[in-house]
């Protein structure tokens, strides 16, 4: 039994006075249990552990890499950035490098150190080639439900280019509770409010590798802000200008905003040469780019990206905590189990001060951070 001291609580939107007690579920909220193991949170926010449904790699490790040490190296890090869930995500790759990573996701789940692997987000390869970003065009394919049944199981979240697939294709996901994700993609706004409706309800990475908002043209952009579909947004302050992260906030409801981290396996580490997806990608500060130009992903961790979004937006730290938690939860509909601290669910705990620098992360009531 352990139980949280002087820890501004963040209870369902709110800021709570009180002492959270728990061992691998939450117990209670109130007065501390006799024999308890203190844990001093030092007036420091208590939440509960963050998710991040779209994230590559950290820590000089990523999803693809043939290696089921490296997944465990990537769970290990994550805490460290208040993360305490996540789907690793994979890239455009040969179909045969996919299936092994998602094999490795699958033995991943049992893990019983670091973060929580809850499944995949298989970006690539059913995308189209005009907006790959930083997939590799000669492994883009069309999207066939036959290629991916075998992993109907690990596969929580799917990337496509809706103007390259038959709609059957989302049926046949969502019969399986797969969230087809509309990205990097050439889709005009018919088109995408049309794979909405139907069921692609989910975009990847809003305003990167899609279409635009245009007046006359509202793009795949103007479907997102237009509909209820749930958004990802890298707010790294790269990806999407802090006025950008201000518009969304002020057209979309809070509940239908996912922050990501889009993060490489440069994440965590110095500037320098770094690698996705075989290609070769240079960083520098927070940017991080293939030889061309092209972003490749992103270096931020999940409380950077955090206090981003609430600094640029004027949206208090409560609040935006849900964008982290409760929101991802109830998306991957296990919001029972995770994504708030309340009586029942995994004891799932990240502490951090005013600045969203990370104290320490719990998971399963157990330290990782």
């Amino acid at each position: 039994m352990q139980t949280i001291i002087n820890g501004r609580l963040i209870l369902n939107g709110k800021i709570c006075a009180g002492n959270l007690n728990f061992d691998e579920k939450i117990i209670s909220v109130g007065e501390t249990i006799d024999g308890a193991e203190i844990i001093d949170a030092e007036n420091n926010f208590v939440s509960a552990g963050f998710i991040n449904i779209h994230i590559h790699g950290a820590a000089g490790v990523d999803t693809m890499d043939d290696d089921l040490d490296a997944l465990k190296k990537f769970a290990a890090f994550l805490p460290s950035t208040g993360v305490t869930s996540f789907l690793p995500t994979t890239m455009t790759m040969p179909l045969e490098k996919i299936y092994r990573a998602l094999e490795r996701i699958r033995v991943g789940k049992n893990f019983s150190d670091g973060a929580k692997i809850l499944g995949a987000h298989m970006e690539g390869g059913f995308i189209s080639k005009k907006f790959k970003g930083a997939q590799a065009e000669e492994n883009i394919i069309p999207a066939d439900f036959e290629l991916i049944k075998n992993f109907a199981d690990i596969i929580k979240i799917i990337t496509v280019a809706p103007e390259e697939i038959n709609f059957d294709f989302i049926d046949r996901c969502r019969e399986k509770n797969i969230i087809v994700s509309i990205g990097h993609s050439a889709a005009t706004y018919e088109v995408a409010m049309a794979a909405i409706a139907r069921g692609a309800n989910h975009i990847t990475h809003l305003f990167n590798a899609q279409t635009g908002l245009h007046h006359r043209k509202p793009g795949i952009v103007g479907a997102a802000l237009d509909s209820n579909a749930i958004v990802e947004v890298i707010t790294d302050n790269v990806h999407v200008h802090p006025a950008a992260q201000r518009i969304v906030n002020k057209i979309k409801p809070r509940s239908e905003i996912i922050l990501i981290t889009d993060s490489i396996r440069a994440c965590g580490l110095c500037d320098g040469l770094s690698e996705l997806g075989g290609q070769k990608v240079f960083v520098k500060g927070n940017f991080a780019t293939l030889e061309d130009g092209t972003l490749a992903g992103s270096v931020a961790k999940m409380n950077d990206v955090l206090k981003n979004f609430c600094t640029n937006t004027s949206t208090d730290i409560a609040a935006g905590v849900e964008l982290v938690t409760k929101n991802p939860a109830v998306e991957l509909g296990i919001f029972d189990k995770i994504g708030s601290l309340e009586v029942g669910k995994a004891a799932d705990i990240t502490i951090f001060d005013d600045n969203f620098n990370v104290k320490q992360t719990f998971v399963n009531g157990q330290r990782n951070f």
